[in-house]
């Protein structure tokens, strides 16, 4: 599976967006708080399993320089790491994610910290989705 983050990947629907934090589930690992809904997969649609969505609050970084950084950082990791465990395990259950990753840290992290902490918050998102999904009998 290749790493990409494309357009598709990419949650930009307003009404999807609005549906997300109005009624998703959601967790905060430092440095990201996660937000997140999914949803039984239609075969006439052609949507990926995983559509997400990455934010950096203006109050608390006010240089936007810094706000595309932390994103870059953020957009990286979750790129890299998506398609270890999450993907095969929404594409097996035959599930769309719809995925709120904002970042609550008060500075700007090292590259390897965001990694690492990506990996945890993505293994955890996998936990929960496990959860909540296998015990409805979905």
């Amino acid at each position: 599976m290749r790493n990409t983050f494309t357009k598709e990947e990419r949650l930009c629907a307003k009404r999807r967006i609005d549906a997300l934090f109005k009624s998703g589930s959601s967790f905060v690992l430092y440095p990201f708080r996660i937000v997140f809904v999914f949803e039984k997969n239609n075969e006439t649609e052609n949507i990926p399993p995983c559509q997400s969505i990455i934010s950096v609050s203006k109050r608390r970084f006010k240089r936007a320089v810094d706000r595309n950084a932390i994103k870059r950082m953020m957009r990286e990791g979750y790129r890299l790491q998506k398609s270890n465990d999450l993907i095969p395990f929404l594409l097996k259950h035959n599930v769309t994610l719809y995925l709120a990753i904002q970042y609550v840290g008060k500075q700007i992290l090292a590259y390897d910290v965001f990694h690492t902490a990506m990996n945890k918050m993505l293994k955890k998102l996998q936990d929960e989705c496990a959860d909540a999904y296998l015990e409805k009998g979905n």
